[in-house]
């Protein structure tokens, strides 16, 4: 059970609801993630467009799931690691491609490039090299590149750590954590 309350939409407040009606418009339900930071129309507002910026951004859908993945299995988060192989499959991916890049792996060369350099970002919270940089623009990224898979970082963050702290119940398929 959740430690805050998960906000029926039906009967939301009206700081949130166009926010939810957006969210229904595009999951056809309003997952449990966004029914409990609902709580706070602010933290909605910015999850939300966090999503939406980044996802008319450079890097396309399938990198922004493999990228959720991997920093949600770093995380134990098992509502993002759920909801974002799902979405993940949605982009393209394939069951086996979603596995590999919960544990940091691709057989794409660039997108192992950004699965490293995501994983080094988060076991070292932030604390990459200039090399780390190179590697990741030899593998094909310019600086809006970089600048964006460190935003869907902190993007999967936000919710890794909403999802945790909060203990939100899962409402996508279970997928297993791996070591």
């Amino acid at each position: 059970m959740a430690h805050v309350d998960l906000v029926d939409p039906a009967s939301s407040a009206a700081a949130v609801r166009p926010v939810l009606d957006q969210i229904n418009g595009a999951f056809g339900v309003v997952p449990n993630m966004f029914r409990a930071v609902a709580n706070s129309p602010a933290a909605l507002a910015s999850m939300w467009g966090s999503f939406g910026a980044l996802g008319r951004g450079t890097l396309g859908a399938r990198l922004g799931e493999e990228i959720a993945v991997a920093v949600a299995n770093a995380n134990d988060c098992h509502y993002c690691l759920a909801a974002h192989t799902a979405l993940g499959r949605k982009a393209g991916a394939s069951a086996e491609d979603m596995a590999a890049a919960q544990v940091g792996r691709s057989a794409d060369p660039r997108t192992q490039a950004a699965l490293t350099f995501v994983l080094k970002v988060v076991r070292d919270r932030a604390a990459v090299s200039a090399e780390d940089i190179v590697a990741l623009k030899a593998a094909g990224f310019d600086d809006g590149g970089v600048v964006e898979i460190i935003a869907h970082v902190a993007l999967n963050l936000f919710t890794n750590y909403i999802n945790v702290a909060l203990d939100v119940p899962v409402d996508f398929p279970a997928v297993a954590l791996k070591r």
